[in-house]
C-alpha cells in the first residue's frame, strides 16, 4: 500500500533513510559523510518542513513502513524533483519503488518535467530510473558534504504518455 506521510511517520522515514543509505552507499560515500547528511536532511525539523512543503509518500508491507518517496511540488515552470526514493534492502525489486514513483506522478499531472539526481556509481538507482522512463541528461562533479561525487542528472517528461 502507498499512502501520504504524516508526522507520525518521521521516525520510520529516518530509519528507512539510514538503512537504505548505508546499504546503497557503503562503498561509494564514506560513512561519516553519509551520517552528516542524514543527520541534517532527516532531522525532525527538516522532516516537519518536508511534510508541509513537499509530497512525502510511504510504502507499507503488512502495515509496516518499508520505503518512501519525496517529491517537490511543481514550480512555476511545471518542473518538480524527486528528492528521494528509498526502500529497505529486503523489499527492493518487489515493485514498491515503481508504486511509489507512480503514486508521486499522480500529484504532478499538470507538470512538464520531473528531475532526479543520482550518484553516478549507484547502479541500482540508475537502472531503476532508466527502466521507468527517465532519460539521462548529464553527469557532473559536485561537492557533497565536502566530499567530491559524480552525479547523474535524469529527466522524466511528465507530458509523455505513460509506459
Amino acid at each position: 500500500m502507498i499512502r501520504t506521510g504524516t508526522p507520525k511517520d518521521i521516525t520510520a522515514v529516518q530509519e528507512i533513510a539510514h538503512i537504505s543509505w548505508n546499504d546503497t552507499y557503503q562503498d561509494i560515500i564514506p560513512v561519516n559523510i553519509q551520517q552528516s547528511f542524514l543527520d541534517k536532511s532527516y532531522s525532525v525539523p527538516m522532516m516537519e518542513m518536508r511534510l508541509k512543503k513537499t509530497i512525502l509518500l510511504l510504502a507499507e508491507h503488512e502495515g509496516e513502513p518499508i520505503g518512501f518517496a519525496n517529491f517537490t511540488k511543481l514550480d512555476d515552470d511545471g518542473d518538480a524533483e524527486l528528492i528521494a526514493l528509498y526502500l529497505k534492502p529486503e523489499h527492493q525489486r518487489h515493485g514498491y519503488g515503481k508504486k511509489l514513483l507512480d503514486s508521486g506522478l499522480t500529484y504532478l499531472l499538470d507538470g512538464s518535467n520531473l528531475f532526479v539526481y543520482v550518484e553516478s556509481e549507484n547502479k541500482k538507482g540508475r537502472s531503476f530510473y532508466e527502466s521507468n522512463g527517465f532519460k539521462f541528461v548529464e553527469e557532473f562533479e559536485e561537492l557533497f558534504e565536502g566530499h567530491p561525487l559524480q552525479t547523474a542528472k535524469y529527466v522524466y517528461n511528465l507530458k509523455a504518455p505513460a509506459l
